[in-house]
């Protein structure tokens, strides 16, 4: 009976510093969430871009140069399905965004970004790359620990959907 022990211990105290860095990196992907949104809107703010929130100019961002359903922006850009057509909405009436409902298929809607949602999107492509540029230098973040990092979140992407796909 002592010989189990110390194995079931070492288990318990493993699954606790585990359970330790899974809690701090779900709190670390929220909070870092909310930071890109308030980088977003300080960006926005700084140019004088009161007509559309820091989610609204992500979602012009993920549109990028596709042509896409709502569906496919929920699925893509991981958007809750009223957000996102409340925000496309939203953007349509803003002249962000132009919709036309699909050959194919009559029920679906593609959007595409108008000029003035490609002045959005170039403006956040442009404040990514400024970043990019002094992420080493000022953040200390190297292209390695980039790398490392998405492997991992991918990792845990890939888990979650499971969890939810399979039930688990």
């Amino acid at each position: 009976m002592t010989a189990f022990a110390k194995p079931q211990t070492a288990v318990l105290e493993g699954t606790r510093v585990e359970a330790k860095y899974y809690l701090e990196t779900l709190n670390l992907v929220e909070r870092l969430h909310r930071q890109l949104l308030d980088v977003i809107k300080d960006e926005l703010d700084r140019r004088d871009e009161r007509e559309i929130n820091s989610v609204q100019a992500l979602l012009l961002f993920n549109v990028g140069d596709q042509e896409l359903t709502a569906g496919e922006l929920r699925t893509r850009g991981h958007y809750l399905g009223s957000n996102v057509s409340y925000n496309l909405k939203k953007l349509v009436e803003s002249g962000y965004i132009h919709h036309e409902r699909s050959e194919a298929d009559r029920r679906s809607v593609l959007v595409r970004l108008t000029r003035k949602g490609e002045a959005v999107r170039d403006m956040l492509r442009e404040l990514f790359e400024r970043h990019l540029g002094s992420l080493n230098a000022v953040g200390n973040v190297t292209s390695a620990d980039l790398e490392g990092m998405n492997v991992s979140l991918k990792r845990i992407e890939r888990f979650w959907i499971d969890q939810v796909r399979f039930r688990l």
